[in-house]
């Protein structure tokens, strides 16, 4: 059952549920002789806990000698990877090799599912709250979505069709809610927050943004800009032009493709610095990079501003499907129905409605005599097997400190891509090389409740972006009902804040990987206080006037940090696209052993991930 959260002291570095010196392990096994992650507040996502052994592996160079040990089991096929993709390569491996295969499916971080994160609260006697703590949306169904994705979804019981119900696009604006911009003091001079927000926002707009209350003009007019900065940018987004007018269309993309968003606003759009400063982060939260290291056409086709005039922006379906397609857990839901099916004593049911609240039995992931083991905890140090595929696949892992030895006819490496040179160092150099390129994006998805969102009605807000703050987007939870699960309708409910953060290094010149780097490193070293103390300070500074106190409403925070977040993409900046695709030289099946993961065709999104295992597992069924 969930834990009843109460009233804490944040201000004190006290983090809620969280006990001194214990990992979330220790702290699952401890708490009430139940194990389920998804209650755990605190430091989630890339855990204490998950990631060490790994980097004991990768960074430091230590080898885990795991083939003097004697065989301890042996499966048809052992998936490295607990996420949506070795979840979906574990199901497709049954469906193309029978309901009798054995399969493991091991796992590093305390929770299955990867990316796809749910966080759960109940707060003060209330009913329960879902968050999701990172893979969040199905993108585009109609546009996005193969006829892989759309059968293995239609066997888990999942209707796209059913979110247009479900998800009350009229509640935010029916309470006079509007988008709004914060700027901070820091780079602006004063903490200011400007609601009724008439603009289009880019990627993935929220829908039901009704209450625009403000003109361009009277909305710009109460930015603390100088008034040439105001002037630019209410033309600019009043009457957007051509800013292209001279070049030929053939030669607009490809100038679009090597131009940074960021130069497109200064120099063609007219803006200059100061107002183009308005976009620093507005591409963070879909990119995990700044308005600086984003090519101009990636924006364009992704419906950011400054392009109308140009009359090339319309790629097809994907822009006009809502962004609605959202279980209350985000895709976790997605994760929770594929360990049901694939595990069935793990939780009761068979449709999209009843995964939302099924009590999942973590006891029964990992048992003997079952046809699908899911494991935990458990850390891959090494995969062995020979490039002609004739013998077994060896593997070593760790779990509570110890090294064991498996072996598998087939595997499955459904892990960050990154990792696998160090699990393989057998793989043939090019190989290797083009693994190592998958450098995945650094970002952090924190869930916070606060007991009420009395503070947002009354500033008329419900998402704030910010141009340059430490969280770039902070925003009301998804009004999602489905399952018998209640989003909150009334402001006197508790509510989960979304807030959004991507360690960037902007306008100094560096590129999209070495920005990723130093992120990684930025997040690896910050505490739960850290980011504790940025929340109490951004959300004061932001929602003060609206009687916004962290120390009196704050009721639970918990951080998802995700040092490898997003997948790679081919960054148009940086280069020229190479023929063939770096991913296609590093997914090359090595003899019994494939490669899944949404890394595996650089495209951070689940249906990716699907299609990866899809690919990987009918490579095993070709031999």
């Amino acid at each position: 059952m969930p834990l009843d959260i109460t009233r804490r002291d944040f201000l004190g570095g006290t983090a809620l549920a969280i006990a001194a010196g214990l990992t979330p392990l220790d702290q699952l096994r401890a708490a009430e002789g139940r194990y389920y992650p998804p209650v755990l507040t605190g430091l989630r996502g890339s855990h204490p806990g998950a990631f060490e052994v790994a980097h004991r592996l990768a960074r430091e160079g230590e080898k885990f000698d795991f083939a003097p040990l004697p065989v301890e089991e042996e499966y048809d096929l052992v998936v490295v990877g607990g996420g949506i993709s070795g979840l979906a390569a574990a199901w497709f491996y049954r469906e193309a090799f029978g309901d009798a295969a054995k399969i493991l499916i091991l796992e590093n971080h305390d929770d299955f599912g990867g990316h796809a994160k749910r966080n759960e609260f109940t707060v003060e006697g209330h009913a329960m709250l879902l968050g999701y703590g990172g893979s969040e949306s199905m993108e585009a169904p109609k546009a996005n979505f193969s006829d892989t994705v759309n059968r293995l979804l239609t066997q888990l019981g999942v209707e796209p069709s059913r979110f247009d119900a479900a998800y009350d696009v009229n509640l935010y604006g029916g309470l006079g809610l509007s988008q709004a911009v914060f700027f901070n003091r820091e780079n602006f001079g004063v903490d200011k927050l400007v609601a009724g927000s008439p603009l289009a926002t880019g990627a993935d707009p929220t829908p039901g943004v009704q209450a625009r209350t403000k003109s361009i003009p009277d909305f710009v007019a109460e930015f603390p800009l100088s008034d040439d900065a105001k002037k630019r940018l209410t033309e600019f987004f009043a009457n957007q032009k051509d800013y292209l007018a001279g070049k030929p269309d053939e030669e607009r993309e490809a100038y679009l493709a090597k131009l940074s968003y960021r130069d497109y606003l200064r120099n063609d759009a007219g803006l200059g610095d100061e107002a183009a400063k308005f976009f620093q982060q507005q591409t963070q939260d879909y990119f995990a990079l700044c308005s600086d290291a984003v090519p101009a056409a990636e924006a364009m086709y992704s419906g950011y501003a400054g392009f109308d005039g140009l009359d090339m922006s319309d790629e097809g379906a994907e822009e006009d499907e809502p962004y609605i397609y959202h279980f209350p857990d985000g895709n976790a839901s997605i994760a929770r129905l594929l360990v049901r099916s694939l595990v069935p004593a793990t939780a009761k049911g068979s449709t999209m409605d009843d995964i939302v609240l099924a009590d999942f039995d973590y006891s029964k992931l990992d048992q003997p005599g079952q046809p699908v083991r899911i494991r935990l905890n458990s850390t891959v140090v090494g995969v062995g097997a020979d490039a002609d595929g004739k013998g077994p696949v060896e593997m070593g892992y760790v779990e509570k400190d110890k090294l064991h030895h498996i072996r598998a006819k087939h595997c499955v490496l459904a892990c960050y891509n990154m990792i696998i040179p160090y699990l393989m160092p057998a793989l043939p150099d090019a190989q290797k090389e083009a693994l190592a390129m998958s450098v995945k994006a650094p970002l952090v998805y924190v869930n916070v409740v606060i007991k009420n969102w009395q503070a947002f009605q009354k500033l008329g807000v419900q998402e704030i972006y910010s141009p340059t703050a430490f969280f770039t987007r902070v925003k009301l939870d998804y009004p999602v009902a489905l399952g018998g699960y209640q989003n909150p309708r009334s402001p006197d409910e508790p509510m989960i804040l979304h807030l959004v953060h991507v360690p960037s290094e902007p306008n100094q010149g560096l590129s999209d990987v070495e920005q990723f780097r130093l992120g990684r490193a930025k997040l690896l070293e910050m505490t739960f206080d850290d980011f504790e103390k940025k929340v109490v300070d951004q959300l004061d500074r932001m929602l003060g006037a609206g009687g916004f106190q962290s120390s009196r409403d704050i009721a639970a925070i918990t951080v998802n940090r995700w040092p490898h977040g997003y997948a790679y993409y081919f960054n148009t900046l940086y280069g020229d696209a190479p023929d063939p695709m770096p991913y296609e030289v590093a997914r090359a099946k090595y003899g019994n052993v494939t490669i899944a993961n949404s890394d595996a065709g650089w495209d951070a999104f689940f249906h990716e991930a699907i299609d990866q295992a899809w690919r990987a597992v009918g490579e095993l069924k070709g031999g």
